[in-house]
Formats: structure tokens, C-alpha cells, sequence
């Protein structure tokens, strides 16, 4: 029996989703949000996003081989609202990526990374090495 076809496996974004979860979001780093979000997006054409995990996430929406929805192979990296003060954004797959600036923090044993930022500011001054990294997964997608 075939696996059915999601719109995560087909790699189909779901921006219709993210939009209506960030009209009910309530979050002191919502305008962060809101930037990071258009900021992440225009990286690359093959990114995608829908809600996973219950936030924003962001993933690749090219051609990839056939591969089990578990292994979280399409996901980058989406958002994590836990903290009031901070917008934090974590790398499913960060350990992936070669970070020479330090920009990712964490060593997850399941390869996560973290990044924070506590303003748009902060945030437009991280710009390259943000860039650099999601550019980094990309490539390595299984493609």
C-alpha cells in the first residue's frame, strides 16, 4: 500500500495557514516575527512554509527523493515562541551546516541549532550568516 501524499512530502507550501495563525498571534516579538518570516522566504524560490510543531515552519519545496515524512528531511527551520523577550528560530537540521561565526547555538545530540534575536536590529546585523546557513541546508537536500 502507498504512502498518501502530504502536502509536506509533495512539498507544497501552506502559506494560507501560516497567515491565518499569524493573524491570531499574540507575542511581544510579533512585528520580529513578521520580518523574519517575509526574511526567511526570500532566501530561495524552494522554500515553503505550513505549521508544524504548532508554529511557522519553514521547508524546502523542491524535488527531493522519496523519503519517510519522520525523518523531517524537507524542514530548514521554524519558530519557537516560547520566551517573551527573544524570538528564537531552531535548525531541525542545523548541525548540517558550517557555522565559522558561531551564529547557531546548541549542540543537540538530534542535530538541532538555535538562533535568537531580540529586535529587527539584531536581527538585519545577523542577516549573512542567516542567509549562509539556510542557503547551506538547501544545497544538501536530497535532492
Amino acid at each position: 500500500m502507498a504512502k498518501k501524499e502530504t502536502n509536506l512530502t509533495s512539498g507544497i507550501s501552506e502559506s494560507q495557514l501560516v497567515n491565518e495563525y499569524m493573524d491570531r498571534l499574540e507575542h511581544p516579538m510579533f512585528d520580529l516575527a513578521q520580518y523574519l518570516r517575509t526574511y526567511i522566504l526570500s532566501v530561495d524560490k524552494n522554500i515553503g512554509e505550513g505549521i508544524y510543531w504548532n508554529v511557522p515552519t519553514f521547508y524546502f519545496t523542491g524535488k527531493m527523493k522519496p523519503f519517510n515524512p519522520k525523518e523531517y528531511k524537507r524542514f530548514i527551520v521554524n519558530f519557537n515562541f516560547y520566551k517573551q523577550d527573544t524570538l528564537r528560530i531552531i535548525f531541525l537540521r542545523g548541525a548540517d551546516a558550517t557555522d565559522p561565526t558561531g551564529f547557531l547555538e546548541g549542540d543537540y545530540k538530534d542535530g538541532r541549532r538555535i538562533a535568537s534575536f531580540k529586535s529587527i536590529d539584531e536581527l538585519k546585523s545577523k542577516e549573512r550568516e542567516l542567509k549562509s546557513i539556510i542557503k547551506q541546508l538547501i544545497k544538501r537536500m536530497d535532492k
